[in-house]
């Protein structure tokens, strides 16, 4: 009998192979087959909601998870007999941040600033607003704008900068400061009984740093662009967690580290032998 592990991956340009870079033939369904197996717990962590992530389960023919981790971790969905069951539990942790605010009532603190335009209505939610921002905006000096103002109007935020390769723009999310992919894979964590032994993550993207600069067995697909490469090196060398951090090269049984053969790779690579 193997010992169980919890799998958390992020879906877009990770697992879902919809960047620039080629995906390795055959990969997709080995990482199928692989985490179809019993001792397997899979997590998409995501910063789709959770129909949009469905919708990438079909597309795509991805294998259903046993937990969504959506909206840039301030929701987390068990996957049920009876569809996906929201984990209360976790918004009402996550809540206490903005005071018992939501979207709606943090949002006119924003209008200020015209830099920042706020995404589609579809990819709001109670706790996370989401904006576009222009690359060549200095958002070095607009950030701890945004943290000031909150912070005066007794809102707790965490802002969550990411780029959008494909149509070259700027994602910029504001969340609780207690939600983050990390927290949410960290309180799945706990309420599962895994840890730092038995869990891996995979991701590419801006989104994905917290969890890849942490204590959590991380693993950055080859085709993550060299700046996330850099910065991910850089902040897990920073937080003393250089060793729980694995970027994919390629080479794996003939694959090139792309997408699921990046994560293939490393799970090689922390577990040996498990595939």
């Amino acid at each position: 009998m193997r010992s169980p592990i919890l799998l958390c991956t992020d879906l877009d340009r990770t697992l879902i192979p919809n960047g620039k870079q080629e995906e390795s033939p055959g990969a997709r369904k080995q990482f199928a087959d692989f985490v179809n197996k019993d001792f397997v717990t899979l997590a998409y962590v995501t910063g789709r909601d959770k129909d949009l992530t469905r919708q990438a389960v079909d597309t795509y023919r991805l294998p259903k998870p046993d937990y969504i981790i959506a909206d840039v971790g301030t929701s987390i969905y068990a996957t049920t007999d009876s569809g996906l069951a929201l984990d209360d539990e976790w918004q009402q942790q996550i809540k206490t941040d903005w005071a018992g605010k939501i979207n709606q009532d943090v949002r006119p603190l924003f209008a200020q600033f015209k830099t920042l335009v706020l995404q589609e209505e579809s990819r709001q939610t109670p706790y996370k607003l989401s904006y576009y921002l222009a690359l060549d905006c200095p958002h070095q000096s607009l950030f701890p704008q945004l943290h000031a103002l909150t912070k005066k109007a007794g809102v707790a935020i965490r802002i969550i900068d990411s780029i959008d390769e494909i149509n070259n723009i700027r994602l910029v999310d504001i969340l609780p400061q207690g939600a983050s992919k990390r927290h949410a894979i960290e309180f799945l964590m706990s309420k599962l009984a895994f840890d730092l032994h038995n869990t891996v993550f995979a991701g590419d993207s801006g989104n994905d740093l917290q969890v890849l600069a942490s204590p959590i067995q991380s693993i950055l697909v080859a085709n993550a662009s060299v700046d996330i490469q850099k910065m991910a090196l850089e902040k897990s060398k920073l937080s003393g967690n250089e060793d729980s951090i694995f970027i994919a090269k390629g080479g794996y049984q003939g694959f090139n580290g792309n997408y699921s053969a990046g994560i293939l790779e490393g799970i090689d690579y922390y577990i040996p032998n498990l595939l």
